[in-house]
């Protein structure tokens, strides 16, 4: 029996996985993963993900650049959360250009972006790729 036999995959074959940043505790993305991107991921020690929108296996960074260096891999109590410990590349995590993928807070009954841009995804991913 291999350690993937221990994770609970869901129907399709995908477990929830959380990146979150090893030093600071905060979480910059959320996605899924199927066998073949968890077994990469403890291959390679970078994150590799399965894109639900384009149904492919996804390497992130392979086109933004802002790869994230995977230092550990953990599951929960019932098995069928994973939560990535990471280092990110160019401090974006984000397709939208931020640090993040949670940038906005709810604040008075409204959601108030909090973290800014750092970088024009269009210098990321050009016009034609739009976040």
């Amino acid at each position: 029996m291999s350690w993937l036999d221990e994770i609970k995959w869901d129907e399709k074959g995908l477990v929830p996985v959380i990146a979150q940043d090893k030093d600071s505790g905060r979480v910059l993305m959320f996605a899924y993963a199927n066998r073949e991107a968890v077994a990469l991921t403890a291959e390679k020690n970078t994150a590799h993900y399965w894109t639900r929108s384009r149904q492919k296996l996804w390497h992130k960074g392979e086109e933004s650049g802002h790869f994230q260096n995977v230092s550990a891999i953990q599951f929960d109590c019932d098995g069928d959360v994973l939560i990535y410990q990471i280092e990110q590349v160019g401090g974006i995590a984000c397709h939208t250009g931020r640090s993040s993928c949670f940038f906005r807070t709810l604040l008075n009954d409204e959601w108030v972006i909090t973290d800014q841009v750092i970088k024009d995804p269009s210098t990321i991913y050009g016009s034609t790729n739009k976040p």
